[in-house]
């Protein structure tokens, strides 16, 4: 258990420091704005495509890994959808609730906390889970939206706005770059490569600094009452839902089980609520969502992580 805290701690810890930074200085949010674009343009991206490049191209094209790990998140998000459209008949507000309960931290937490956990060998099913499921996510909120009548666009607007968001997304681009790296077997020039590490390693730490802050500076005025549905569904079902889904789908490597699972178990993204902003559907709830969760995932992450590294359960279940 002491190894488990070890992992752990020093992660959430930067979480709490970053918290602990947004009570104690006050700067406004807007503050944030250039680590926000280091972070997003530049250090995750050059992180992904440092781990993709270096990997054998034959690992890149676990169709059935993706398609099992993506389903039990919309599963989630289908779930919570349809819940809410039928208690409050608003698509919007069902989008972003759905979003709440199934949309994990994958991009922020994600890599970091993965790679400490499991190794170099996390990466790839990391970056090919972050970059389909963004992808999904980019297409369907829009269209949501746009169904509701919330988007007051042409069909054809849309579909290319959506389009140039997917291939445009700094992660995703990363991504592509990366694997065609990786298919090319091409290495940058020594000086580029160690420049690519240091924005690599500085990724999560950054990340993690920043939705601390994030936090501090978005305070939780009211609980929604969503919370006592999206809280399970996100920490406890999902995680469950994807180590289930996966078992059944194919035999995969165990650590692509786990940091699917793990990926699965992180708190609610924070994207959720910038977007809530963007379609001025949900916002305080959204990030009362984020700040809830990410609370509880102290508890259900390192829950989660002790019960895998300790090989208490079976990494498959049906091997």
């Amino acid at each position: 258990m002491a190894e488990i805290f070890a992992l752990v701690l020093p992660f959430f810890g930067l979480i709490v420091l970053g918290y602990g930074a947004g009570k104690i200085v006050r700067q406004p949010v807007e503050a944030l704005g250039w680590m926000n674009i280091f972070i997003i343009y530049i250090a995750l991206p050059a992180l992904f495509f440092q781990l993709l490049s270096k990997t054998p191209i034959e690992k890149l094209t676990e169709w059935s890994y993706i398609v099992g790990s993506s389903a039990s998140t919309y599963i989630i998000f289908g779930f919570m959808f349809a819940v809410s459209l039928w208690h409050y008949r608003a698509i919007p507000r069902a989008t972003i609730t759905g979003l709440a309960a199934a949309y994990g931290n994958i991009g922020y937490m994600g890599p970091g906390l993965a790679l400490l956990a499991f190794g170099a060998s996390a990466a790839v099913p990391v970056a090919l889970i972050f970059a389909f499921e963004n992808a999904l996510h980019f297409a369907i909120v829009p269209a949501l939206m746009a169904l509701s009548g919330t988007v007051d666009r042409s069909p054809g607007a849309l579909a290319f706005d959506v389009v140039k968001r997917i291939l445009l997304h700094p992660f995703i681009l990363a991504t592509i770059v990366g694997v065609g790296a990786a298919a090319l077997e091409a290495t940058p020039p020594l000086a580029v490569e160690r420049l690519l590490d240091y924005l690599a390693n500085a990724a999560a730490p950054c990340a993690l600094f920043v939705m601390g802050v994030t936090l501090a500076l978005r305070p939780l005025r009211r609980v929604p009452v969503e919370l006592s549905l999206i809280v399970p569904l996100k920490l406890v079902v999902h995680p469950l839902l994807c180590w289930v889904v996966l078992s059944a789908m194919g035999n995969f490597d165990p650590v692509w089980i786990q940091s699917a699972i793990l990926l699965a178990a992180l708190p609610t993204a924070t994207n959720v609520f910038v977007l809530a902003q963007q379609y001025n559907v949900w916002a305080e709830r959204a990030s009362a969502s984020v700040l809830v969760t990410t609370a509880a995932s102290v508890v259900t992450v390192t829950a989660i992580l002790w019960l895998m590294r300790t090989g208490s359960v079976p990494v498959d279940l049906f091997p």
